[in-house]
């Protein structure tokens, strides 16, 4: 009997040990924490695009798992940014590469490096320029010096504006240090792209470009070291869905070189405050090689679709009219203007706005091409007398390359029933 005991103890075992194991594996996952829910953080869809103000963009998850699993390691700042540089001077077609903390960043340490070279005295008295030796101005088309050009004020540099060539070969001098060009407002100046750069070789002065925004197409992230600008600037939290605090300089090895002495991690310098860690400058590296090796045609065809899907949905209210526009110069993607007859809808552009803004789920979309941020109480970033008239229009815009799967539906029904709505009110 005490045999027979053991040994019938003994069968059992199995079955409790992988009664055991079941249950170590059947516990339920930790829940994450979601600090966005715990801080009562509004959370939106976002129809507008990459604006800065929005937080730009949702990283890709490649981009989130290397920030992740880099996180865990200790690296030199200089040594990440060596080893990347050279990997992106290769993809973009540029002597020289660094990360930098955005596009405006990028725009400071491109002027600071031509300014200082390699001097360390020289990085140390920036922006403090009197007495240097250092040059101290910039160069730009008129229409092509917007508020972003603040960048180079930080240097201590002031801008000069021109607006024909004859202007432009006055206003050179011994001062000059940098000839700018911006590429969304292409159309809007006299001296276009080749012609500025052929200044600049003749003149022996660096030319830049900014294209913060100007991808996609993929083309651009080389079009311009291709057709010989000295520097180029473009953020890395936008199309590429980078770090939104990341960006990248690109251009002549010498201005790189001496752009990275003005930069973190040196302590001594004007852009001490610009810090990219070595998850962001690993993100945005992995960020830009997937952006360049992506599948851009089925990309813009799933725009395409999704902006189709909107239009579709409100096309054949009474009163509303739709069109769908791609934008020439920056933010080139499909955009969808959904406008209405305001004696047959009655609403607002910025009524509607708000109702899909404080609606649920919230969305945020984008008004007479500016975002919902020029038309808030106490803002300046534009004309006062402007946003009184655009308050008025009775019009939204849309676009789909920030949307996630899906939301393009949740988008169609709701601006479908509050176009609806403020017609059976009516």
């Amino acid at each position: 009997m005490k045999r027979r005991k053991v040994l019938k103890g003994l069968s059992t075992l199995p079955l409790f040990g992988s009664l055991s194991v079941q249950s170590a594996t059947a516990a339920p996952l930790k829940k994450k924490r979601d600090v966005i829910a715990e801080l009562g953080i509004r959370s939106f869809i976002n129809a507008a695009g990459t604006l800065t103000y929005m937080s730009g963009c949702i990283m890709d998850d490649e981009v989130v798992e290397t920030i992740e699993n880099t996180s865990r390691h200790f690296c030199m700042i200089d040594e990440v940014q060596d080893k990347v540089g050279e990997k992106i001077a290769k993809l973009v077609h540029s002597e020289a590469a660094m990360v930098s903390c955005g596009a405006f960043s990028a725009m400071t340490l491109g002027l600071a490096g031509i300014l200082t070279g390699l001097d360390i005295k020289k990085v140390e008295q920036l922006p403090h320029l009197e007495g240097t030796g250092m040059k101290s101005e910039v160069i730009c088309q008129k229409s092509h010096n917007e508020r972003y050009n603040h960048a180079f004020l930080n240097t201590g540099c002031k801008v000069i504006e021109v607006e024909t060539v004859e202007d432009f070969r006055k206003a050179v001098s011994e001062k000059t240090a940098l000839l700018h060009f911006l590429n969304i407002e292409t159309n809007h100046g006299q001296i276009k792209h080749e012609e500025w750069v052929a200044l600049g070789k003749e003149l022996k002065i660096p030319t830049s470009i900014d294209i913060a925004a100007d991808v996609p197409p993929v083309s651009n992230l080389w079009k311009f070291n291709d057709m010989g600008f000295d520097l180029v600037f473009i953020s890395g939290g936008k199309a590429m869905r980078g770090p939104q605090s990341a960006g990248i300089l690109m251009g002549r090895k010498d201005i790189i070189a001496a752009a990275r002495l003005n930069a973190p991690p040196r302590g001594f310098t004007i852009a001490r405050g610009h810090k990219v860690n070595k998850e962001e400058i690993l993100g945005m590296y992995v960020a830009l090689e997937k952006f360049i090796s992506g599948d851009h045609d089925k990309e813009w065809k799933g725009w395409e679709s999704s902006i189709a899907h909107i239009q579709n949905a409100v096309k054949d209210i009474t009163g509303v009219t739709t069109k769908v526009a791609v934008p020439e110069l920056g933010n080139i993607t499909p955009t969808l203007t959904i406008s209405w007859d305001d004696s047959i809808v009655k609403l607002t552009g910025k009524e509607l706005r708000d109702k899909l803004r404080y609606g649920n789920p919230s969305i945020e979309a984008s008004f007479a091409g500016l975002p919902l941020y020029h038309y808030q109480a106490g803002s300046d970033s534009v004309d006062p007398s402007l946003v009184e008239t655009l308050k008025g229009e009775n019009l939204i815009r849309v676009t789909a390359w920030m949307l996630q799967p899906g939301e393009e539906k949740i988008v169609a029904k709701r601006i479908k029933e509050e176009l609806s709505s403020a017609i059976k009110s009516a």
